[in-house]
């Protein structure tokens, strides 16, 4: 019995990445999600009539991709990267309207004021 449980202490404790074997192959594959996402540029924003510039549009995609620069895990690397790989079978295939491809555009959050003289220059107290 001690052997069963320790056999299943040492199975928990070795969880399997979804897709990566290591941190080369995850590399990889947010590479490759990159350079689909960059030649779809064009396309989206011709077939999706967005009010922005191929060159802003690049900009924000590297901003997606740098603001998940510090993740080091490789099973959320993979989890981002399948979350990008459909986001982007939605945008190629349409299945997304223009109103959902331009909510990545939205602007970066700001935290509210704490302080009483930042919320009484911003117009909330």
């Amino acid at each position: 019995m001690a052997q069963a449980s320790q056999a299943a202490k040492v199975f928990v404790r070795q969880v399997k990445p979804l897709l990566s074997l290591d941190h080369a192959e995850s590399q990889r594959r947010v590479r490759n999600l990159y350079r689909a996402w960059y030649r779809q540029i064009p396309l989206i924003v011709h077939d999706f009539h967005i009010p922005k510039s191929e060159e802003s549009c690049r900009a924000k995609l590297r901003e997606e991709f740098e603001k998940h620069r510090g993740v080091k895990d490789l099973r959320v690397i993979d989890m981002l990267v399948i979350k990008g790989q459909s986001e982007l079978k939605e945008v190629v295939n349409k299945w997304k309207q223009e109103v959902h491809v331009m909510a990545f555009f939205k602007d970066t959050w700001e935290p509210k004021p704490k302080d009483f003289l930042s919320k009484f220059v911003s117009g909330s107290e």
